[in-house]
């Protein structure tokens, strides 16, 4: 049974570029698909052809059980949808934004009036109320614009990279929103190119680059596919990285990593802390002085270089315009 977000085989040309290349998603109900991916992914594409602003030039959609192609109007109806970019009108203040779209929505003056107050109080933004949003910062804007997506909280969301812009406390603040609405039975794609963001909001990820999806599953289980823990250790003297090569080839699980200008030493292994304790005890036997020692585990970073050959926010400049304006 298809989720309450489904694709099948979805293209888009613009020109030379092929910005969706036969992406397939798949987003159960009340759950969050991160769509993780550099700039010119084709991440954005795929929201404005699931929201009904671009239209494939083939394959298939359904969102909340209708399809895209043939009732777009039913699929506006319930969905909300946060661009990349503030969708605020300038000359009305920040109140009147949030009770204006609540209005479009055909809630009731009251309610809407209600709900602009709580929203924005939730996004920092109570003791701007009532000033014209052009003179917001940026970033304020860009919580306005958050919170216009959220007034009628809609069953299925899109956010399209909604933290760019914010500071550390908003973006922790948005993330608390979206594990709400979540835990409420909203059903979220959100792209992002934060891998933080990504690891602690989706229950699913789908990594992106050229327009294919190119690696989906749990953060754990793209983690686990680049291999388990290793030990890293930085010795103190440049003299001394043969012999920390030597222990930790004897003590690991497969093949050591040097890089000679960090003095640091890798190599996979199994059996955690215990085995780092051995390999300090080793060291120590020896008169290897450690500048630093850890048990390191994948992150979502280490995925991204393994499966493109570059980190999430890397290579913008490749690509960046295959969606820009778009």
């Amino acid at each position: 049974m298809a989720g309450v977000i489904y694709a099948e085989g979805l293209v888009k040309t613009f020109g030379d570029v092929r910005a969706l290349d036969g992406v397939d998603l798949d987003v159960p109900e009340g759950t969050v698909l991160g769509l993780l991916g550099p700039n010119g992914a084709g991440k954005t594409t795929a929201v404005r052809v699931l929201t009904t602003l671009l239209r494939p030039d083939s394959g298939r959609a359904v969102v909340a059980g209708v399809d895209v192609l043939r009732h777009p109007n039913d699929v506006r109806r319930a969905i909300g949808l946060s661009g990349q970019f503030a969708a605020v009108d300038e000359y009305l203040t920040g109140r009147e934004n949030l009770q204006m779209v609540g209005q479009l929505y055909q809630m009731s003056a009251r309610d809407a009036k209600a709900r602009a107050a709580e929203l924005l109080d939730r996004f920092s933004l109570a003791d701007a109320a009532d000033r014209t949003a052009k003179t917001y910062s940026g970033g304020m804007r860009r919580r306005l614009d958050l919170a216009a997506a959220l007034v009628v909280s809609p069953p299925v969301m899109f956010m399209d990279e909604p933290t760019t812009g914010l500071d550390p406390r908003n973006r922790q603040a948005l993330w608390d929103v979206i594990q709400e609405l979540v835990a409420q039975g909203t059903t979220l794609l959100l792209t992002t190119q934060y891998l933080e963001e990504a690891d602690r909001l989706a229950d699913d990820i789908a990594v992106v680059d050229h327009g294919r999806v190119i690696a989906r599953g749990t953060a754990d289980q793209l983690k686990a596919r680049i291999g388990g823990e290793r030990v890293e250790v930085v010795v103190h003297e440049r003299e001394h990285i043969a012999t920390a090569e030597a222990v930790l080839r004897a003590l690991g699980q497969g093949e050591t990593s040097v890089r000679e200008h960090t003095r640091q030493v890798t190599v996979p292994v199994t059996g955690g802390a215990r085995l780092l304790a051995e390999v300090i005890r080793e060291l120590d036997a020896r008169g290897v002085e450690i500048d630093d020692i850890g048990l390191r585990r994948p992150t979502l970073d280490d995925v991204f270089i393994s499966l493109t050959g570059h980190g999430a926010e890397a290579d913008g400049a490749r690509t960046a315009s295959r969606e820009a304006g778009r």
